[in-house]
Order: C-alpha cells, then structure tokens, then sequence
C-alpha cells in the first residue's frame, strides 16, 4: 500500500513579516507556485515566497486538522514555532527542492 505524505507548511516575506499558512500533498510544487506568483491570494499579494516551516503527515484528515488549528494559533505562537524549527528562519525550499 502507498502512503501518502501531506504538509502543513508557513510562507513568509521577511523574519517575523506576514505569515501564510496552508496544506499540501507536493511542498515542493506548492511553493514554487507560491514563489513563482502563479496562485492569486494572500501569499501574491504580500510577496511570500519564504518556506520557513513544515511537517509532514500520513493522514491528510490529520494534515487538515493541524492546518486549521495552525491558522487560529496567536501570531506569537506560530512565531515561536518557526523559531524552534528555523531560527534563523532560513528558505527551506532548497532543502525540500533538492531532498
């Protein structure tokens, strides 16, 4: 049986700038077309091109959940997230891209 692999991922411009929370099935191919401003929204209008978090999941129910608890979390609580994971909140788009 194949697994499925989903991400629950935040885009940002800049340290501690506009944060973009969102899901996925391909990280990979959903932030180059964040990055490329291929989508219209959130993330092309306020130039989030920056992967600075990610997880993974084999449950997209799991996936989805997480996502819309994410996205009611205070801004400072995704902030101490991303540093936890990122501190120097570094593009993870090479490390997925190229992993």
């Amino acid at each position: 049986m194949l697994t499925e692999t989903y991400f629950v991922y935040i885009m940002t411009s800049r340290r501690e700038g506009p944060l973009y929370v969102g899901v996925t099935g391909d990280l990979g191919k959903r932030v180059w077309e964040h990055r490329e401003d291929i989508l219209p929204g959130f993330t092309r209008r306020w130039g989030l091109k920056r992967l600075v978090y990610f997880e993974m999941f084999e449950d997209v129910h799991e996936a989805i959940g997480y996502e819309k608890r994410l996205k009611r979390w205070r801004r400072k609580w995704k902030i101490e997230l991303i540093e936890k994971a990122n501190p120097e909140w570094r593009d993870l788009f090479d490390e997925i891209a190229l992993g």
